[in-house]
C-alpha cells in the first residue's frame, strides 16, 4: 500500500513477542490490544534506527467476542472460515508513527464486514484459488482479491481492511513533510 501511494520506505521485522501483549492485555478492549501491538513493534524497531521516523501496524479480528489470529496452515484457514461463515466480524487496524522510540503519531480504525454464508465446498474452493497468501491474513481472505466473493457487507474504510489506516498516515507524512502537499 505504501509503495503504491509513493512513500518511500525500508522493512524491518519487529520481532516483537505478540502472545505476550495479547495475554497482558486481559479484558482491555480491542482496539487497545491492537494500539500495543502497533507502538511495541514500532518501539522495537525505532530502538535501532532512532532519528527515522518508524511505522508500526497491527490488525486483531473480532468476532462473537473471540480474537482470531493468522491461521495455522490451510486446517486452520477452513476452521477460521467456517467460524465466520456467515457473520459479522470486526477488523481493528492500529498503526503509529514512532520517532525516537516516541510516539509521533497514532490511529486506530474498525470495519465491520459481514461474510455470506460459505459451504464446505466453497470454502475449499475458495482457498485453492487464494492460494497461500491468505494464510498471513487475520481473517484467511484477501478483500482485494477473490476474497471479496465472502461478503455481503463491508462497513467502513477500505485500507483499514488491508491493515493500514492509509489516508490518515498519508496526512501525518504531509504535515511532517514527508510526502509533498
Amino acid at each position: 500500500m505504501l509503495s503504491h501511494a509513493g512513500v518511500d520506505f525500508d522493512v524491518e521485522v519487529s520481532n516483537v513477542d505478540e502472545e505476550r501483549i495479547k495475554s497482558r492485555a486481559g479484558d482491555k478492549p480491542v482496539e487497545e490490544i491492537a494500539a500495543a501491538l502497533a507502538i511495541a513493534k514500532a518501539q522495537a524497531v525505532s530502538a535501532n534506527n532512532p532519528g527515522a521516523l518508524v511505522i508500526g501496524a497491527d490488525q486483531i479480528l473480532e468476532c462473537d467476542g473471540a480474537l482470531f489470529d493468522k491461521p495455522n496452515g490451510r486446517a486452520g484457514a477452513v476452521t477460521h472460515l467456517q467460524n465466520l461463515s456467515g457473520k459479522l466480524h470486526r477488523l481493528i487496524t492500529s498503526a503509529c508513527v514512532v520517532q525516537g522510540g516516541e510516539v509521533q503519531w497514532q490511529s486506530t480504525d474498525g470495519v465491520r464486514l459481514t461474510m455470506r454464508e460459505l459451504s464446505a465446498d466453497f470454502i475449499e474452493s475458495y482457498l485453492d484459488a487464494a492460494g497461500d497468501g491468505v494464510l498471513a491474513t487475520v481473517g484467511a481472505y484477501r478483500l482485494e482479491d477473490i476474497g471479496a466473493q465472502l461478503f455481503t457487507r463491508v462497513e467502513g474504510d477500505y485500507f483499514t481492511v488491508l491493515g493500514l489506516p492509509l489516508l490518515p498516515l498519508l496526512q501525518f507524512l504531509r504535515d511532517r513533510k514527508v510526502l509533498p502537499e
